[in-house]
């Protein structure tokens, strides 16, 4: 019950959030053209850091008040809410500061000619914060520690290479929340993790009628917090199998396009544009 509860909750805290901060919206800094060449508020992955940290605050005034659980008594909580700040800030620098280097072929080749991107300030910055969280989990070896950090790491620059088409990054998020919540169960990391997947979801309405982009700052911060989840709950056996799988993933992102895959799959062609029917024709938020 706590679990679902929580989801609601996000989901309800996104969703108020983005009524109150609509003007936001239209605010000329944070308009991108999309695919459609359409001018869209990008970064509205900030609507799920603001739900995130009101949900943790009253999840934290009602516990002191005895109302849930006592401030403390959950250690996911602080992590997961680290990873939905850190991450979301370091996507949030990348797509008001983005540069045209794609890739990580670019951002290497951007710094060998001294240039240091905002991408690869995100790519550093986000393996540190991979670190900082791998090491408060429990520490075992350095070796285990290392590969943790790398999952974290990878898990939200695969957030990032998903983040291409209305709604895309959203579902396959949801989808991979799935296993997860059902692995974690009513555990400390269940409840920690699903107000910001119910923000999430709260935000996918407006990512599907493509009123807004998640950007860097959502993109980041969901794959970020999946891969924190994944390394808080999941055996050493199950961390090594989804480590690899991001390994190879990122690596094939280098050198195939994501989306002609998606196309090319029937499935994960239909999954993709499940809910895209109301498109551009929705009028303003």
């Amino acid at each position: 019950m706590a679990v679902v509860v929580g989801f609601i909750v996000g989901f309800l805290a996104l969703r108020f959030v983005l009524v109150a901060g609509r003007e936001m919206l239209q605010l000329p800094v944070l308009a991108r053209v999309n695919y459609r060449g359409a001018a869209i508020a990008t970064a509205c992955g900030l609507f799920i850091v603001m739900a995130a940290l009101l949900v943790e605050a009253g999840r934290s005034m009602l516990g002191a008040f005895e109302i849930g659980d006592p401030p403390g008594l959950n250690p996911a909580r602080p992590l997961i809410l680290l990873a939905v700040l850190g991450f979301g800030f370091l996507g949030f620098v990348d797509d008001m500061l983005g540069s045209e280097d794609r890739g990580f072929r670019g951002h290497i080749v951007a710094l060998f000619h001294g240039r240091l991107t905002s991408g690869m300030l995100k790519l550093i910055g986000g393996a540190a914060i991979a670190l900082v969280l791998s090491a408060e989990v429990g520490f075992v070896t350095g070796e285990r520690l290392v590969a943790d950090a790398l999952l974290i790491a990878l898990a939200a620059n695969l957030g990032n290479l998903l983040d291409r088409a209305p709604g895309r990054l959203l579902k396959f998020s949801l989808l991979a929340y799935l296993p997860l919540a059902f692995v974690a169960g009513v555990s400390a990391v269940g409840v920690a993790l699903a107000p910001v997947m119910g923000a999430a979801t709260g935000l996918l309405p407006e990512d599907l009628r493509e009123r807004t982009m998640l950007g860097d700052t959502g993109a980041n911060l969901l794959g970020g917090v999946l891969g924190v989840a994944a390394v808080l709950e999941c055996s050493r056996t199950a961390r090594n199998v989804i480590l690899i799988a991001l390994v190879v993933l990122n690596l094939v992102s280098e050198f195939v396009s994501f989306s002609k895959v998606i196309e090319a799959v029937a499935p994960l062609r239909w999954f993709d544009r499940l809910g895209r029917g109301f498109s551009a024709r929705s009028g303003p938020l």
